[in-house]
Parts: C-alpha cells; structure tokens; sequence
C-alpha cells in the first residue's frame, strides 16, 4: 500500500509566554500512514496528538523535519490546496464548522470553495449526505440538530471535497455516547467501503479497539505502535503515561491478578464476556 501521510524527524513548538521558554509540542516523529488504513492516535492531554493531526493538513507547518502528504511537501504553498483536497480535518467542536443555515448549503461550502462546477457540486452533496446518512435533513437548518448528527454534517462537508484521508480531531469529545456511535459507525463505514484513510485523534481507549492500527503519543513522540491488539493490552505501560486500557482489557487484568487465566486481548464486550465464562467453567 502506498503511504498517504508521512512525517520525517518533524519537531514543533509552541510561542512561549512572557518570560518563559518555548513549549516543545513535538519532539522529532517519524510516522507514516498508508493509503486506505484506520488508525487512532491516542494520548493524554499535551502528548502532542492534536498538534500532530494539524500537521497532517498543514494547518500548521513543520519547525523542524518534514511532512508529507500523498508525496507533496507541507511547506511547499503553491501546493496547499491540492494537500488539503487530499486531507480534510473534522475538529472537536462541530459548532464551529458549520457555516451555512441550511445543511445542504454547508456541505456545498467546501467544494464551492475548490471550484468545483457546480453541477457536480450537487452530486457531491448528495452522494456526501447519503454517505453519513443525513439524506433526509438536507433542508434542515444545522442549529436544530443533535451534536451527533452536527458532527455528520462536518464529515459530509469533508466527503464533497472528496478526500484521500480524513482527520478527526477529538472529534467525539463533546458528544454523549449515542452521538460518538453515529459518527464512529460512520467513519468505520467510510472507511471499509470507500477506502478512504481515516486518522481518528482521541483520548478515549474503547474508540482505538475499531482501528487497523494504534499510535500512542507521550511526550511529543510516539512510545507505542501495533494493532489494538498488541498495543492496549500493555496495562502497566499505559498507565505510566497517564492512559487506562479499555474497560475490558482492565477488567481481565484484574481477573488476572486474582488467578484467574484469561486472555488479555479480548477487547470486545462479547469476547470478555466469552473469556470470563470459560474462565470460570
């Protein structure tokens, strides 16, 4: 598989304040994601994930190092547009994306804005809600909807640039669990049936078991890599870097410590349920 980001030794800070040094964000990755992959990036607070996914559509620009989009240099300006008709970026709060009264509108801003004809912007913005299933709202105004379905509009918005690779930013953060399910059903969809490269950012363990690939930043580095399976059952490791494994893995870590033999890596609810059983049989 072709690689659709890459960054090489790519180092960031932020301005410091009055008096005091700068805020070293990111220390020198090296990483690169391959076209059509899920992968989550995790960490706490400060360990440089959010940092690290806006650099992925130059929202900002490499210190130090260098980074890659489907092979186009971030710092290259003659070159931002087409990096960012590749990458789209869904942020936290979907308020402060919307920027239309009207669904439709809204989803047809970003490829207004890439000069797209505009009879084939209409194709886009159907075949865009129809993606995220918000077909029927497309004459809805924004504010009336859910955090859930806002956040759907924002990844519609993305779709009609039609992007490689899409990036969420902690982009379930503010949404209650019923809305974290739409949009992650929506990505995996995306994901397996489109192709289309997903970066999911986020500090919430459960949210990485959906992904091909896990990256776990501390300190403005990634210090883990593998599959959800190799990578969150590393309890103590996680828990020294201020993360907790997901509620399965921590429950069969406990069942562990107590005697009982099961397996880490059933990170499903179904699984842990099932390892437990025969645990106790």
């Amino acid at each position: 598989m072709s690689e659709i980001i890459k960054t090489e030794h790519l180092t960031f800070s932020y301005p410091p304040d009055e008096g005091k040094e700068p805020v070293l964000a990111l220390g020198g990755v090296s990483l690169s994601i391959e076209q059509g992959s899920f992968v989550t990036i995790l960490g706490h607070n400060g360990s440089g994930k959010s940092t690290l996914a806006k650099h992925m559509n130059a929202v900002l620009l490499p210190e130090g190092g260098t980074v890659w989009v489907d092979g186009m240099d971030t710092r290259d300006e003659s070159l931002l547009l087409e990096i960012r008709r590749r990458v789209g970026m869904v942020f936290q709060n979907p308020d402060n994306q919307i920027v239309a009264n009207v669904v439709e509108e809204d989803v047809a801003f970003g490829p207004e804005n890439l000069g797209v004809a505009t009879e084939d912007i209409r194709v886009r913005v159907d075949s865009a809600l129809q993606a995220v299933r918000m077909g029927e709202f497309q004459m809805h105004a924004p504010h009336h909807l859910s955090g859930g379905q806002k956040q759907r509009i924002a990844i519609a918005g993305v779709i009609a640039m039609e992007p490689k690779c899409i990036v969420l930013d902690e982009s379930t953060a503010m949404l209650d669990p019923l809305g974290r399910r739409e949009v992650l059903d929506t990505v995996s969809r995306l994901n397996r049936e489109k192709g289309i490269t997903i970066v999911l950012i986020t500090h919430h363990m459960d949210e990485a078991a959906l992904a091909d690939r896990v990256v776990v930043m501390s300190g403005g580095r990634p210090v883990m890599d593998g599959t959800p399976r190799e990578v969150l059952v590393r309890v103590e490791e996680l828990r020294a870097i201020g993360l907790d494994a997901p509620h399965t893995v921590e429950l069969l870590h406990g069942l562990r410590q107590d005697g009982f033999d099961v397996p880490l890596d059933a990170l499903g609810i179904g699984e842990c349920a099932e390892a437990i059983v025969q645990a106790l049989a």
